[in-house]
């Protein structure tokens, strides 16, 4: 029974010798395939100098930004003088025109600011006195610069005249002559809902809302419900109305440049479509046009039109719009080519008329295909739109830019980022659910 199964065996690895007794370079195949792979990773990483990138990054930078786009610094500025110390804030602060923070303690000469938990400046006269998690520095400012006392702990930097404090999230303190700067952080975005200017500003939601239903009118003129929209809407720290006004433009901008393209790259698929025109120069013509519309990025043409017609969305739609009709006049007319003549032939065959065999035979054909697709450009487009919006297009690309370029008010453009990434959100979803069933009902 084993000398059988052993000659049914070499029989059978006698038949097929290249899957049982395959070349050398056929079995090795893998293993060079994988050797030579990581080969040039190593050199990619040699080249490119990937190792000194990474070790040279400034990765204290994305802490930053990460930390800015949660919170929000209040900035004071202590002035010591013969006269006495004080006590000042920027103009336009968080805090209000009459700032008094439950952080920041003064009694005479002597100032107090809390920073959390053993976590402490006290400035009194020309002795500064900081302390983070027990351990204490002592700074004397003097004329020529603020000197430490002692050793410099882990959490102070000298540089020059000027001793930097860091308490971590809580921000820090620069100690030089005359004055401390203090920059105390606070989680969370300030005066999100009201600016410090409005009525309903630092009061809580139960106060804001019996105002608005049950208060007096604070303006005859007005309701006071009327009054919190407009407060809100018009908020000068966050400007929503403005936000809010150009993510519609965006949106808008993505929506006509999509249209328009589909409406003229149509007619155009069907005279570059080999079998719906037979007509050699025709088909050529209409493909190379659709080449030069896509071959040229959708940014380059917001540049060109931003010079033409001047910033706005009108410029972000015409990038849209000539991009579009290449790419999707290029998929129409490859959809239209491959298509089943069958259908065609059997409406020509009694007697329609050309245009009724395209209306008949074609469109059913390919209209879910290229609605699918036409979604689909919508969608994207509307991520692209924010991009092309940067570059002067419009919308709210343009002002996302403008925040990011002061680089101060990354918490606005958290803000911003968020509001972007909601509407792709729902914008992909809708999407996707009408694909879903137009691609359905063509199964």
């Amino acid at each position: 029974m084993n000398g059988v199964s052993s000659l049914n065996i070499a029989e059978f690895e006698a038949r097929y010798p290249d899957v049982f007794n395959p070349p050398a370079l056929k079995r090795f195949l893998p293993l060079l395939i994988g050797a030579a792979t990581i080969l040039y990773l190593v050199y990619c990483w040699w080249f490119f100098s990937i190792g000194t990138v990474l070790a040279t990054g400034q990765w204290q930078r994305a802490e930053i930004y990460a930390r800015d786009w949660v919170s929000y610094a209040i900035r004071s500025t202590v002035r010591m003088s013969p006269e006495g110390t004080t006590i000042s804030y920027p103009r336009f602060s968080e805090l209000g025109d009459n700032p008094k923070p439950d952080w920041v303690v003064q009694n005479g000469r002597d100032v107090t600011i809390t920073f959390g938990t053993g976590k402490s400046l006290r400035i009194n006269g020309q002795r500064v006195i900081a302390m983070r998690g027990g351990e204490e520095l002592t700074v004397l400012i003097e004329p020529d610069g603020a000197k430490p006392q002692g050793r410099l702990p882990t959490w102070a930097t000298l540089k020059e005249d000027q001793v930097t404090v860091n308490f971590g999230f809580a921000g820090t303190a620069d100690i030089i002559p005359e004055r401390v700067v203090i920059s105390r952080r606070f989680l969370g975005w300030a005066n999100f809902v009201f600016d410090t200017a409005s009525p309903f500003w630092n009061r809580s939601a139960g106060e804001v809302a019996s105002m608005i239903f049950s208060g007096e009118r604070i303006r005859p003129e007005i309701s006071n419900a009327a009054l919190a929209f407009d407060n809100i809407w018009y908020n000068s720290s966050w400007q929503h109305g403005d936000v809010w006004t150009k993510l519609l433009q965006t949106i808008v901008m993505a929506f006509v440049g999509t249209l328009l393209a589909t409406l003229i790259s149509l007619p155009l698929a069907f005279i570059a479509a080999r079998n719906i025109t037979p007509n050699f120069f025709a088909n050529q013509m209409t493909k190379r046009f659709f080449d030069f519309l896509r071959s040229v990025d959708m940014l380059i043409w917001a540049l060109f039109f931003t010079r033409a017609f001047g910033p706005g969305p009108l410029a972000g739609i015409s990038a849209i719009f000539f991009t579009d009709t290449g790419t999707l006049g290029k998929v129409y007319s490859e959809t239209l080519e491959n298509i089943d003549d069958k259908q065609r032939e059997g409406v020509k065959s009694v007697g329609a008329s050309p245009m009724n065999v395209q209306r008949y035979g074609v469109i059913p054909q390919v209209l879910p295909v290229f609605a699918s697709q036409a979604l689909y450009f919508w969608e994207s487009n509307t991520r692209s739109a924010t991009i092309i919006g940067a570059v002067g297009a419009g919308g709210i690309g343009l002002k996302l830019w403008e925040a990011m370029r002061t680089n101060t008010n990354w918490h606005n453009v958290a803000y911003m980022v968020l509001l972007i990434l909601a509407v792709v959100f729902i914008f992909d979803s809708i999407s996707n659910a009408l694909r879903s069933r137009l691609m359905g009902k063509q199964q």
